[in-house]
C-alpha cells in the first residue's frame, strides 16, 4: 500500500463490534506522542488512549487546556520538543488520521490473530464519556505506559503533607501552585533537583534536599555522562538555581523520621556511612516544614505488558522491566514497547524509542518493508541507555533503609499494614514474596494495588532491604484487570 492511499484510508474502519486502526498507542507522554508522530508520518492511522485529560503525560503535565490556561513551559524541560510533537498530534486529530481518547483506561488487552483488541473504561469513574468505545482493534500495538514514583517507607510517611516527589512536581505543573509552603525533599537521583527547582520557582521554600548517595559513584562513570552533554547543561542550571535560592543540598543524608500531630511539622535527618548506618552526631531536626517529597527513582508500569505475556528482566536498579529488540519490538508478535517500561531513562530516551517504535509499527501494519533504523538514532539510544545505567548505579537504593524502620512503621498505606506484620509473615509463614504478603497481610490489596508499596514489600519479604526477586516484583503488577473499573464496565461488554 502506498503512503498516499494509506492516508486516504486512515480514518477508523469499523470491523464488527470494535473500531480498527493501523496502530494503537497506549499513553500520551513523551514516548506515546513520539510514537504517534512517527506512525502518522508513515501514513498509518492511529488511535491514542491515555488516562490523562490532555496530552503530555506526567513529564509534560501542564495547565488545564479545557480551562483555557496557557502554559509558557517555564516549569518544563524539552518544552519545544513537546510543542513540536503536539503540533503533529493535533494535525493528526484535525485530519481524522488520529483519534485521541483521553481520560480512558485500557483495563485489558488481548492479542488476536491478527492484531490486538483493547478494552476501555473511563479512567476516573462512571459517567465520564458516553462516546468512549468499549473496545478498539489495531493491527499493531505500542505500549508507552510510563512509570510511577518508587517509594520506600519511613516512620511518619503516612502523615498528611507527605507526597511522592513526582506528585509534588505534577501538582505544581498542573495547578500552578504548591501543596505547601516549606518542603524537605529526600531520596536519591537527579530527579530530586527539578522538583526542588519547581518549588522555588513557584514561590515555595526548600529547607533541604537529602540525597542518600555520595555522588562518588559518578567518578568511574563520568565518560557516560560526557556522551550526553545536555544532561550536564541541565545539571548546571539546577546548580545555579540551588545557589541563587540557597537550597541546602546534603549528600549521603537520609530522612529518618517525619514528625507531626495530624500533619507534617518537622523532619529528622542523619548522615549515613557506606553501610547505611547513621553517623553519630549527624542527626538534625528541621522544623517548620509542611511538605515532604520522597523519591527513590521510578518503577515501570507493566500491567498491560504482563497481561500480554511480554518477556521481562531485572534492571540494574532492581526494577522489573520489559525487554525489546533494537527496534522496540517485544517477544509478542506485533507488540512494541517504548519509554520507561523498557527501563527508566528519561524523556529524551523515551522520545527516541517512541519514534523508532511508531515507525516500525506503522510500516508493518501497512504491509511495507520495515526498512532500517538510522544508525545515528540507534547510537543516540545507546548513549542515553548507557547514561541511565550509570545513573542507576550512582544512585542506588541506600543500604540499611529497612533497619531504620520501626515495627509499627506503615509499609502499605492503603491497607495500613505495618512493617512488623510483614516481617512476621516472612519469618513465621515463609512469606518471602509479594503474593503471599498480599494474601496474608493485605499489603498491596488497596486502591493502588501495590504500585506504591510493591517494591518495598518485595524487599522486606526477601529479607530486610535485600534486592527483591524478579518473580516477586512480577506478582505486584500481574493482574487480569490492569486498572480499577466499575462492575458496569464489565456488564457493558459486547463479548
Amino acid at each position: 500500500m502506498s503512503r498516499e492511499s494509506a492516508q486516504q484510508s486512515a480514518p477508523q474502519r469499523p470491523t464488527g463490534r470494535a473500531q480498527e486502526w493501523d496502530v494503537a498507542i497506549v499513553g500520551a507522554g513523551p514516548a506515546g506522542l513520539a510514537t504517534a508522530a512517527a506512525a502518522l508520518a508513515e501514513g498509518a492511522s492511529a488511535v491514542v488512549v491515555d488516562s490523562g485529560e490532555q496530552p503530555g503525560g506526567q513529564y509534560w503535565r501542564h495547565r488545564s487546556e479545557a480551562a483555557g490556561i496557557a502554559d509558557d513551559g517555564a516549569l518544563h524541560h524539552g518544552w519545544s520538543e513537546y510543542l513540536e510533537l503536539r503540533a503533529a498530534f493535533d494535525l493528526g486529530v484535525a485530519t481524522e488520521r488520529l483519534r485521541y481518547l483521553p481520560a480512558a483506561s485500557v483495563w485489558m488487552a488481548r492479542a488476536d490473530d491478527p492484531g490486538f483488541t483493547l478494552f476501555l473504561a473511563p479512567a476516573h469513574g462512571p459517567g465520564e464519556s458516553s462516546a468512549l468505545p468499549k473496545s478498539i482493534r489495531a493491527k499493531r500495538l505500542v505500549l508507552a505506559t510510563g512509570g510511577y514514583d518508587r517509594q520506600l517507607p519511613v516512620p511518619g510517611w503516612d502523615l498528611p503533607g507527605v507526597m511522592a516527589a513526582g506528585g509534588i512536581q505534577g501538582f505544581v505543573k498542573q495547578n500552578g501552585m504548591l501543596p505547601g509552603k516549606r518542603f524537605v525533599i529526600g531520596g536519591t537521583g537527579p530527579f530530586l533537583l527539578p522538583v526542588a527547582a519547581n518549588i522555588v520557582q513557584t514561590g515555595g521554600e526548600v529547607a533541604a534536599v537529602c540525597e542518600s548517595a555520595s555522588l562518588a559513584g559518578w567518578i568511574p562513570r563520568a565518560h557516560r555522562a560526557i556522551g550526553v552533554p545536555a544532561k550536564a547543561i541541565e545539571g548546571a542550571g539546577y546548580a545555579w538555581t540551588f545557589l541563587c535560592s540557597r537550597i541546602p543540598y546534603r549528600v549521603r543524608t537520609v530522612i529518618t523520621e517525619i514528625l507531626g500531630d495530624g500533619r507534617v511539622e518537622a523532619v529528622r535527618t542523619a548522615r549515613v556511612d557506606g553501610d547505611g548506618r547513621a553517623v553519630p552526631g549527624s542527626e538534625r531536626l528541621i522544623e517548620g516544614v509542611d511538605g515532604v517529597g520522597l523519591g527513590w527513582g521510578f518503577t515501570p508500569q507493566l500491567e498491560l505488558p504482563q497481561q500480554l505475556g511480554v518477556a521481562t528482566a531485572q534492571d540494574v536498579d532492581g526494577s522489573l522491566i520489559a525487554t525489546v529488540d533494537a527496534v522496540q519490538r517485544s517477544n509478542v508478535p506485533g507488540l512494541f514497547l517504548a519509554g520507561e517500561i523498557t527501563g527508566v531513562g528519561g524523556s529524551v530516551l523515551a522520545v527516541l524509542e517512541g519514534r523508532i517504535a511508531g515507525r516500525q509499527a506503522a510500516r508493518e501494519s501497512l504491509g511495507e518493508y520495515p526498512g532500517s533504523t538510522p544508525r545515528a538514532e540507534l547510537r543516540a539510544v545507546r548513549r542515553q541507555r548507557s547514561f541511565a545505567e550509570a545513573m542507576h548505579l550512582a544512585h542506588p537504593i541506600p543500604a540499611g533503609w529497612a533497619e531504620r524502620l520501626t515495627e509499627d512503621t506503615i509499609a502499605c498505606r492503603c491497607e495500613e499494614v505495618p512493617v512488623g506484620e510483614i516481617v512476621r509473615t516472612r519469618d513465621d509463614m515463609a512469606g518471602d514474596d509479594a503474593r503471599t504478603q498480599k494474601g496474608v497481610t493485605r499489603a498491596g490489596m488497596g486502591w493502588c494495588q501495590g504500585r506504591v508499596c510493591g517494591f518495598a514489600v518485595s524487599c522486606l519479604a526477601a529479607g530486610g532491604g535485600e534486592r527483591p526477586a524478579a518473580e516477586s516484583l512480577a506478582q505486584a503488577s500481574k493482574r487480569p484487570v490492569a486498572q480499577p473499573i466499575t462492575v458496569g464496565s464489565l456488564l457493558d461488554l459486547d463479548e
